[in-house]
């Protein structure tokens, strides 16, 4: 079995699911990521047999420690994504899902341009069906909105891949980018893999489709989402462009414009989202700095990341799943129908504001500490900023508004067993790498000699940073000057090309279509003209057209002989 390709077998198996009888689809997919996970485990590192395709060379398969630890994750986080869909009856969702995630654990592994573009573009059409899955009109207006984009990704990733080979003849997938980390020496399709990575990752501005898509996914699609998409892009990033300094400066916007949009947004889910946003652009810092600290610490905020934002989702998906809504404002006071779901989602936002002795702070603390290592002030000034306005919109937002504040009223029964189950199971995981971080250290890429409890003032310096936040949030809520949940809807930039970009062009066309047809009239007036004066002189009635008396004609021969002396002798 391990002469199999990672992710092989849960491609193939996503395929097989429709022979299976609807009841055991689920049991299936929950099998596909455990069975890829063993094979996982007894891979060796190194590089699989390459192939001739089309008279290029390429390495399907290249496994070393930074595949493998995003290639661990994705298994992990399949299995309990698949446990949590346990109860869907959907063949769509089933075999997308599983598509989704082997295309994801294939593109980790790949060892070429070629082979990632194959598996990136998959990635992006499996994933589309866990939104239209919804089966609603804004899910299917959102998955094609969605779809255009990752596609746009995938042709951009494409032109890049073109063109890189034919300026440097190589296919492989190694850092595409020179040791002084410097973007503007290399070529156009470095620059074009670069976009296409970026937009994958959600760069600012280019973030859109992720708040846009994953809340109108299903109560399961949407915890798969949270988990392979962004994180292939952060591999990719960490892959082909460590230590690439403008990653930095787009890092620390990324942790901190989503900010804003996470207070304000009355949609859970689509908080979330932003705060997603938010982290990846701690993993982004931590690659475009490049130490070896720096990328240990990126990839382990990954690692981690996966598994906290996963259980948030899938506690706010326990939520939607029960009531029917997660618009804040419609919520309240359901921890006392849904106290299990409570405790669950109260450790993914301790995890996701890195409390100590929670996944979130033994990741982050990595990234925070390379940072000061290189001197990097601004970025630390603006990680500071975005650690304590993520306890604000995931630490306390998220938990108190869907299970404390005020009583909405509703009593719903608690989520289904198995949702509890993989809930709890994300859990463990989330307390336990923040208790024992050796585990997670010993697979990064890079030995860590770090230890994020060895220095008592980092600890608590994180917990007066956390603490001030929520006391921010308490008198801020208490005074009134908190933005109270409505039901509205939030315009962020995407509106730039969705609403505006659109009108402008409306604009622009009918100004065109004014102006040609200005213009065509003021030709057809020219032309009017200068026919009105063609026939007043050689019209039926024009002075041309008229006969000439014989003393006229005598004149001008007259003249003409005249002229022609006068010509010749001068």
């Amino acid at each position: 079995m391990t002469s199999l390709p990672p992710g092989i077998i849960i491609l193939v198996g996503a395929l097989l699911l429709p022979l299976l009888p609807r009841r055991a689809q689920a049991a299936g997919a929950l099998l596909l990521p455990a069975l890829g996970l063993a094979q996982l485990l007894f891979l060796a590192e190194g590089v699989f047999p390459g192939i001739e395709l089309a008279g290029l060379s390429l390495l399907p398969v290249r496994v070393d420690r930074l595949s493998l630890v995003f290639g661990y994750i994705f298994h992990i986080a399949a299995f309990i994504a698949a446990l949590y869909a346990l109860h869907v009856r959907d063949t769509t969702q089933h075999v997308a899902a599983m598509l989704y995630v082997g295309s994801a654990i294939g593109a980790v592994f790949a060892g070429d341009l070629v082979t990632l573009f194959v598996y990136w573009e998959i990635t992006a059409l499996a994933s589309a069906f866990l939104i239209f899955a919804s089966r609603t009109e804004q899910a299917y207006r959102a998955g094609i909105r969605y779809l255009i984009v990752q596609v746009g990704s995938g042709v951009l990733l494409l032109s890049g891949i073109l063109v890189h080979y034919q300026s440097s003849g190589s296919l492989s997938f190694d850092q595409l980018i020179g040791p002084d980390g410097n973007l503007g020496t290399v070529g156009a399709g470095v620059w074009l893999i670069f976009t296409a990575f970026g937009i994958k990752c959600a760069f600012p501005f280019l973030h859109n489709w992720l708040q846009d898509a994953y809340p109108q996914a299903t109560v399961t699609g949407a915890v798969f989402l949270s988990a392979f998409t962004t994180k292939l892009a952060v591999y990719a990033l960490a892959r082909g462009f460590p230590g690439t300094e403008v990653l930095i400066g787009i890092g620390v916007v990324m942790t901190l414009f989503p900010i804003f949009f996470a207070v304000i947004e009355n949609d859970l889910r689509k908080v979330l989202c932003y705060s997603l946003n938010n982290q990846l652009g701690f993993m982004v810092v931590g690659i475009g700095i490049g130490t070896e600290l720096a990328l240990n610490g990126a990839v382990a905020h990954a690692f981690v990341h996966i598994l906290y934002k996963a259980l948030l989702f899938m506690s706010m998906g326990a939520v939607l799943y029960r009531t029917g809504t997660i618009r804040a404002s419609d919520l309240g006071g359901l921890y006392r129908s849904m106290p299990w779901t409570t405790a669950f989602c109260i450790v993914g936002a301790m995890s996701i504001s890195a409390f100590p002795l929670f996944s979130g702070f033994v990741a982050k603390s990595l990234t925070m500490s390379a940072v000061v290592e290189g001197y990097y002030v601004l970025a630390f000034v603006g990680l500071l900023i975005a650690s304590a306005g993520v306890m604000e919109h995931s630490g306390i937002k998220i938990p108190y508004f869907a299970f404390f504040g005020h009583d909405s009223g509703i009593r719903c029964r608690e989520a289904p067993f198995h949702m509890c189950l993989a809930m709890g199971a994300t859990a463990v995981l989330c307390i336990g790498i923040g208790w024992f971080p050796a585990p997670l250290y010993a697979i990064l890429p890079y030995p860590v000699l770090y230890q994020p409890y060895a220095d008592l003032g980092h600890s608590l310096t994180q917990l007066q940073l956390l603490l001030f936040a929520a006391l921010a949030f308490a008198v801020l809520l208490r005074t009134g000057l908190y933005p109270p949940e409505q039901a509205t809807i939030n315009l962020d930039t995407d509106w730039l090309y969705r609403r505006l970009a659109p009108r402008v062009l409306r604009f622009a066309t009918a100004r065109v279509v004014s102006v040609r047809h200005n213009l065509g009239e003021a030709a057809r007036q020219v032309g009017r003209s200068v026919m009105r004066a063609v026939l007043r002189h050689y019209g039926p009635e024009g002075t041309l057209a008229r006969t000439w008396p014989t003393g006229s004609m005598v004149l001008w021969v007259t003249v003409l002989l005249a002229a022609s002396l006068i010509l010749y002798y001068v």
